[in-house]
């Protein structure tokens, strides 16, 4: 029986890496309007430069893709492969594993040379999937923040730093695992925004105008 969980972990994580693998941004920005959105802005492989550089329509496009991939990954391949019971903690693990592997995935696409996006909209769709309350809570401060600053990357950074207190304070998690990712998931994203933290320090990163079109830089 060990073996038969062993051999349904494994081939839920890897086919979690290859959902998280799919390049929405070069897909889109490439079969859609005949760019690739790496050529441009931040050259990052993600929604918000996906905003920056083609506008609205292909933003929310890329953003809604990049959720679904964290949430449909967790969801579906944990209710194909689990043989836990629901909500246990084993289950929960599983669920953590397949999500981080997915944004390892986003980060690091076979699709495409392994150079990704930096996984925040994919790690959304994750903490929507496993943590929901704690997720519209950091959702909810992340566009606060960005609609009073019209930074998206403070945004994102605010809204990792508060999750794990929403986690743990707030909604009482029980579960270490769900708190050690809660504080993992801050860190992540921390780290892969440290050059925007730089940017923000020294009053050179871009805002985001809320009326966005076609604009190569």
């Amino acid at each position: 029986m060990e073996e038969i969980y062993e051999i349904n972990n494994i081939i839920a994580i890897l086919i979690a890496y290859l959902i998280g693998s799919v390049p929405s941004a070069i897909w889109v920005s490439k079969w859609f309007f005949g760019v690739d959105v790496r050529d441009y802005g931040s050259k990052n492989a993600g929604a918000t430069n996906t905003f920056r550089v083609i506008g609205k329509k292909a933003g929310f496009t890329v953003l809604f893709f990049d959720i679904l991939k964290g949430w449909g990954a967790v969801k579906l391949l944990a209710y194909l492969f689990a043989i836990y019971p629901y909500n246990s903690d084993q289950y929960v693990n599983l669920q953590l594993a397949i999500g981080m592997t997915s944004v390892i995935g986003h980060v690091f696409p076979i699709y495409a040379g392994f150079k990704g996006g930096k996984g925040v909209a994919t790690l959304l769709g994750i903490v929507l999937a496993i943590n929901l309350p704690a997720a519209g809570l950091s959702a909810i401060l992340f566009f606060i923040t960005f609609l009073v600053s019209r930074y998206v990357s403070l945004g994102a950074i605010v809204a990792a730093i508060f999750f794990p207190f929403f986690t743990i304070y707030i909604f009482k998690a029980q579960s270490p695992s769900l708190i050690y990712f809660s504080i993992v998931i801050s860190i992540l994203v921390i780290i892969t925004h440290r050059k925007n933290i730089s940017r923000l320090l020294n009053k050179e990163e871009g805002k985001m105008p809320l009326n966005l079109r076609f604009k190569k830089e």
